[in-house]
């Protein structure tokens, strides 16, 4: 190979990275919606979700990382769990 042909290639190689570069997303993060059947500020309901929180955790799923978590509270109201949850296409 020539010279002249060797800096053509690694400049049009140089060239066209960037754009193989930007054209990848980074990960996002997923998401997991919890419906909770409890109120938020029942402490057997709290515990139930943070063992769930830590459990993901301990599989590398961190909230605010690589993770986020919706969490509704439905206070043992099934129409609003019903609401939460999508089966309810407009009023319960």
């Amino acid at each position: 190979m020539k010279r002249r042909e060797f800096i053509t290639l690694i400049g049009g190689a140089a060239f066209a990275w960037p754009d193989a570069v930007l054209g990848q997303q980074p990960n996002q993060a997923r998401r997991i919606g919890a419906l909770m059947q409890g109120s938020e500020t029942e402490p057997d309901y709290r515990s139930y979700l943070a063992a769930f929180v830590q459990g993901l955790r301990q599989l590398g799923w961190i909230e605010g990382q690589n993770l986020r978590i919706d969490v509704r509270w439905s206070a043992s109201d099934a129409k609003l769990a019903r609401a939460y949850s999508g089966d309810c296409p407009g009023e319960c």
